[in-house]
């Protein structure tokens, strides 16, 4: 009988983590920023019906690259565990922190313990009462979690992506993030609205649920907005001085 060819537990879970990652680069980017009332998330997707960001609960939204079918998964399994604690406690016990710990565990069991890891990177966004309770808890194909501050991007070439963003720390109005994002997805490209898929937690809104998934037109209308903005700060002369 033959002898199984032995790997080392070491180069097996490094050969574990370059597949995952390169599954992971070969999507494209998703970008979720805080904004001065709220979280955006906003993804280059050309698709219109599979999407990468979703509505996980009142408060929390759910951003993936990676494999569909593998996310997608995670996803349902994210609002089965939502509803479920919302209804045997209580609403309030819903939070992104619990979820992103389920979460942790399922990527972290999946890739120790399958032939193949998922290929999913993950953003869990929870949006709080004030600015400061806000939350962004990036995770990664092998459970490892990152509780991130303003702005998080995963996907694709994230690192040149994150370069393109010049969001400063503290807050900016939904066009000028949206136009931001959208423009650093694209990168040297046109920015194409039915290519862009975006969605908020409002903080204003007068409803328990504050995910709002945003149209095309919207996007379109911000990207216009933002670049009316920009051109008037341009144009505008700086005050003269005389002697």
């Amino acid at each position: 009988m033959t002898a199984p060819f032995y790997v080392s537990p070491e180069q097996l879970m490094k050969d574990r983590a370059e597949f995952a990652r390169k599954g992971i680069a070969r999507g494209r980017s998703v970008i979720v920023c805080r904004y001065d009332s709220g979280i955006a998330l906003v993804a280059h997707n050309p698709s219109s019906t599979l999407h990468k960001v979703a509505e996980i609960y009142d408060r929390i939204a759910f951003a993936a690259v990676g494999k569909y079918n593998e996310f997608e998964t995670l996803r349902q399994a994210g609002v089965r565990y939502a509803d479920l604690r919302g209804f045997s406690y209580d609403r309030a016990d819903v939070t992104a922190r619990g979820l992103t710990n389920a979460y942790a565990q399922t990527l972290a069991s999946v890739f120790t313990t399958e032939s193949k890891p998922f290929e999913v990177e993950l953003v869990v966004a929870e949006l709080g009462e004030t600015p400061t309770q806000d939350r962004l808890y990036r995770l990664s194909y092998d459970g490892s979690v990152a509780d991130e501050s303003d702005c998080v991007v995963i996907g694709g070439n994230a690192e040149v992506t994150a370069q393109r963003m010049h969001l400063t720390p503290g807050l900016k109005d939904l066009d000028s993030t949206i136009n931001t994002a959208v423009r650093a997805l694209f990168g040297d490209e046109d920015p194409v609205a039915a290519h862009v898929e975006a969605a908020v937690l409002d903080r204003n809104t007068q409803t328990r649920r504050t995910f709002v998934r945003l149209t095309e037109d919207q996007v379109r209308q911000a990207l216009e907005r933002a670049g009316q903005d920009s051109k008037q700060t341009d144009e505008t002369p700086g005050e003269e001085t005389g002697e």
